[in-house]
């Protein structure tokens, strides 16, 4: 078997440290803040990195992206059915249906950490699809259901079975890239939630003209078709799905190694092979960057399913009918596509993420200062949803990355990642009930809610780049050296004194 170490070239000695460079946030137990390339990591003879990264992201992204575009279809495509006579057919009453979007949030709250605990027991392989699968169909018995009751049972499972997507996603990605080189790969997999959105507008104006088929009214169909398709590739994905580079049968035992070695190189050691224990759990919490990094995606998700769950309710107090509020529902989305990919790959390319998660947010600041107060304009409130969207669906990936990969070692990162997301729907539940049909057509309140949150998640982010800017310092002036096994520098993880912040 290839020896680890060897992939990683001799440590430098003390007088070879001349000082320390700051910035590149990278790490190696025994060195302080090396650049990747002076650490040596040495590449497979028969192949180079970049080859073999190009490899790696064909293997791991595609499927991602494919996977959570159709959970996050899945998710709000209520908000399309509703514009075809959902509400009406099942005698939805006063704030039923905000209730219904609440129920989905219950179990997706609760489930996120057990669920990542559950990914690495079973593997990303098994976990993921068998997830997707149940979501499926559980977006297929929602096409089913007679009454309200039914609504709420069904989107109780498509809340349970989604649970672990994102954060499972997540934490996949951080198992397999750099930090440096990872933001553009979130950002890719999370703009999926964008392309997810205009597809579902266009696949509802397509869908919805089925009305009367086997006396199904359109909004019925746009459930049961969108959920078979999730249950087809749920069941291609058992076979094809990707997992942990330790599990890649893909990847020679080489490649497997070196792909270990850099990140070893760069985030720690990772504890792979140890189960993830309840005081894991308990020791990771009482960490309050752990908190912070909540309060980050917290803040961001309201007015993130905010418009996601109301964008064709919005959209329909223009004056458009049914067909035209889902086109006019596109345009947004794939605004905030492509800026989400340009920040990402700025993000990466000039080694930073806190800019990229505080300067956007003024976007959003403004189309919300701005639609509480213009109603008489069409073009502009219009426009001012394109806004809303790229500064919400740009920031998200980007707190997630930079929380994530400030994580080190499997079990803190899969903790702190599951908690993250976890605590942060919790404001997909405020979300839910910040848009009400009696604050139609200019819908006040909830732009005055979302105004709120997204400067709550700019003060957590800012409060998390003091913290660790002040924790980079200290451990910059500490001696490096503490005299830790390299066990304890692997249960550590991002708590070792040799590790660095990204900023």
């Amino acid at each position: 078997m290839t020896n680890l170490n060897s992939l990683v070239a001799d440590v430098p000695s003390e007088s070879d440290k001349v000082g320390e460079i700051t910035g590149n946030n990278t790490y190696y137990p025994g060195t302080v803040d090396t650049e990747y390339d002076e650490l040596h990591v040495q590449c497979p003879a028969h192949t180079t990195e970049r080859k073999l990264m190009t490899r790696i992201d064909w293997r791991v992204i595609p499927f991602l992206c494919i996977m959570y575009l159709l959970a996050f279809l899945d998710r709000v495509n209520i908000a399309n059915a509703r514009s075809f006579h959902l509400a009406e057919d099942l005698k939805l009453q006063n704030n039923e249906y905000n209730t219904a979007l609440t129920m989905f949030f219950v179990p997706y709250i609760i489930a996120e950490i057990p669920s990542n605990i559950y990914l690495k027991r079973f593997s990303p392989r098994i976990w993921l699809p068998t997830c997707m699968l149940g979501f499926g169909i559980a977006s297929v018995c929602q096409g089913l259901v007679q009454n309200y009751s039914g609504l709420l049972a069904t989107r109780f499972f498509l809340g349970l079975f989604e649970s672990g997507m994102f954060p499972g996603c997540f934490y996949l990605i951080s198992m397999w890239y750099k930090r440096n080189e990872s933001q553009k790969r979130y950002s890719l997999f999370f703009s999926s939630t964008s392309l997810a959105g205009a597809f579902g507008g266009l696949l509802a104006s397509a869908i919805g003209k089925m009305q009367g088929i086997r006396g199904y009214n359109g909004w019925r169909w746009i459930f049961i078709l969108e959920g078979c398709l999730t249950c087809v590739v749920a069941i291609v994905f058992f076979f094809i799905f990707p997992s942990f580079p330790e599990q890649a049968k893909w990847l020679t035992e080489e490649e497997r190694a070196y792909v270990k070695a850099r990140l070893q190189a760069d985030q720690g050691r990772n504890a792979a092979e140890r189960k993830i224990t309840f005081r894991d759990v308990m020791n990771v919490m009482k960490d309050h960057r752990v908190w912070l990094g909540g309060f980050m995606y917290f803040g961001l998700i309201v007015p993130a399913y905010g418009y996601a769950f109301f964008a064709p309710s919005i959209i329909s107090t223009y004056h458009f009918n049914a067909i035209e509020t889902q086109l006019r529902s596109v345009p947004p989305w794939v605004a905030s596509f492509g800026f989400s990919i340009l920040t990402a790959v700025l993000s990466d390319w000039m080694r930073h993420r806190a800019a990229f998660a505080l300067l956007p947010l003024l976007l959003g600041l403004a189309a919300f200062a701005t639609l509480l107060r213009v109603h008489d304009n069409t073009p502009v409130q219009y426009g001012m949803l394109h806004l809303v969207t790229m500064a919400t669906y740009s920031v998200l990936p980007i707190t997630v990355c930079w929380f994530s990969m400030n994580l080190g070692g499997h079990h803190r990162r899969a903790i702190g990642t599951a908690w993250q997301i976890g605590f942060g729907n919790i404001g997909g539940i405020i979300a839910t009930f910040a848009f009400i049909s009696t604050d139609a057509p200019y819908y006040r309140n909830g732009y005055s809610i979302c105004l709120g949150f997204t400067c709550l998640s700019g003060f957590a982010s800012l409060l998390y780049l003091i913290s660790i800017y002040r924790e980079n310092q200290k451990r910059k002036k500490a001696v490096p050296d503490v005299g830790l096994s390299d066990y304890e520098k692997t249960e550590l993880g991002d708590l070792n004194p040799e590790f660095r912040y990204m900023y």
